[in-house]
């Protein structure tokens, strides 16, 4: 049995009413987020497999030990400008849906639909499936070591963790929260089995691997942009409380504060790990590894070095959870605004999840799992992620001039979003530099959203049999057992 917020038993109420079920509890999505669980989100959905496998990226591109420390450094404080501009948002504009909801407010519904367009046929089921398929891939390599893993068995534990992050975030907020933060400790956990042995070698006296740290033989300043852009790639994921405003429990405080908090610890975090790794392992060992964390454990640990993949799994099952729980809100929300189908915007009542929204990613999202190329899709969108957030981040600009009495608990000097926009724009910009046939190939992906909206946003009468089909679908979810 599912209700939509607004509406009871076929009434449509106002905001001011009360909305209740047979039971006389409202059908609403609590505010279950607390501090604690605002900074698990944040925390738990950046740091995925990447620290773990490959953060050489940066060293290879910044050309030496000492300037991809800097590079670790300066993406954490671009980030942190980023996240604290996300903050203004989110305590003056009080919905959930992250950028969606920001680019609807700031440059309208047909802007906001294109971004929703993107994210829902492309950006959010390849990227659920890559970091899905590194959990089944880790989540196996201690039962098959030092044997290859069947490419079908990755698939099949792929699904089967799929299933499980689907299911909890239908079943239960206050659960998919807890096990949120089980999930972010675990990361800490096996981010501080990597710094604590680094920092003792360190401090033993082992330096050698940080004698001409900016020794810039190697380094070329054309490939500076892009150990900037794989930096900020691992810190991206500051955004995801943004998308559950609505049930953040007082977000004029809660929000700024799980913002720094999280990004003072994933900084620190981030840093100290590359510094542990090139305590133990000199850049070319670091640059021949395919995973960086196992081969560092091997060396420090010896047998005790089977724990690591077990941790970068529980990392990836992490970023999963975090990213389907966030997610789904922009889905919601989107329906509420009339952009999705109504059955979208419906809470279970029972359970007071999103229950359809949190679903709707699972079949495509399993598709691509087994028939998609993946990282070809990745590699199309991962500028138009820039795009959207650099608009967000300038629409903030814009809100400034166009609605300065707007309440804004919280405020950012005028340069933090600027540098943060200007940045963003570079990065795609980049993009469009290093390849321009990916990148126009998301752009297309993306453009296919104008005829879209009009077909089925712009246009009031829909043929009838979309209007049955919508219909069926809405049948056939009401009947969801409680």
């Amino acid at each position: 049995t599912a209700k939509k917020p607004g509406e009871v038993s076929g009434h449509k109420v106002s905001q001011n009413e009360t909305l209740l079920d047979g039971d006389d509890r409202k059908v609403e999505l609590g505010k279950k987020v607390t501090l604690l669980r605002g900074i698990s989100i944040i925390i738990g959905t950046i740091i995925g497999a990447g620290i773990f496998i490959s953060p050489k990226g940066i060293l290879k591109h910044s050309g030496s030990v000492g300037m991809s420390l800097i590079v670790w450094i300066a993406c954490g404080v671009l980030s942190l400008f980023g996240a604290l501009s996300y903050a203004e948002l989110g305590t003056c504009i009080k919905k959930s849906g992250g950028h969606y909801t920001y680019i609807l407010e700031a440059f309208g519904p047909q802007v906001a639909f294109i971004r929703l367009w993107a994210e829902l046929i492309a950006i959010r089921p390849a990227a659920t499936a890559v970091i899905s398929l590194a959990f089944g891939q880790y989540i196996l390599e201690p039962l098959f070591m030092p044997c290859g893993i069947p490419p079908m068995a990755v698939k099949l534990a792929t699904t089967i963790g799929i299933t499980s992050i689907m299911y909890l975030n239908s079943m239960s907020v206050t659960w998919t929260a807890r096990i949120q933060i089980f999930l972010t400790f675990s990361k800490l956990l096996a981010i501080s089995i990597i710094i604590v042995p680094g920092m003792y070698q360190l401090f033993k006296g082992e330096t050698r691997n940080f004698e001409n740290a900016f020794e810039l033989n190697n380094a070329k300043l054309s490939e500076m942009p892009l150990a900037f852009y794989s930096g900020m790639y691992a810190y991206s994921g500051w955004f995801y409380l943004n998308f559950l405003t609505e049930e953040v429990d007082n977000p004029e405080r809660t929000m700024p504060l799980a913002i720094y908090i999280s990004m003072a610890i994933v900084t620190f975090c981030y840093v100290l790990t590359n510094v542990a790794y090139y305590t133990v392992m000199s850049a070319d060992e670091i640059l021949a590894s395919d995973a960086v964390a196992v081969t560092f454990a091997e060396k420090m640990m010896g047998n005790f070095s089977i724990v690591v993949p077990v941790f970068v799994a529980l990392s990836c099952y992490g970023s999963m959870n975090g990213g389907v729980f966030a997610i789904s809100r922009m889905f919601f929300v989107a329906s509420r605004e009339g952009q999705l189908p109504e059955i979208l915007s419906m809470i279970h009542v029972r359970r007071h999840t999103p229950l359809a929204a949190v679903l709707i990613l699972y079949p495509i999202t399993i598709l691509q799992v087994f028939v998609g190329d993946i990282y070809s899709l990745l590699n199309f969108m991962s500028f138009l992620r820039w795009l959207f957030i650099g608009l967000v981040v300038l629409g903030l600009i814009y809100l400034r001039y166009t609605k300065p009495d707007l309440p804004r608990p919280f405020k950012v000097p005028l340069f933090i979003p600027v540098v943060f926009s200007l940045t963003c724009f570079f990065m795609v910009f980049l993009s469009l530099y290093s390849d321009p046939v990916n990148t126009g190939i998301g752009f297309a992906i993306s453009l296919t959203g104008i005829p879209a909206y009009y077909i089925f946003i712009y246009f009031k009468h829909k043929p009838k049999w979309l209007q049955r089909a919508l219909g069926k679908l809405f049948i056939l979810f009401s009947k969801v057992p409680e």
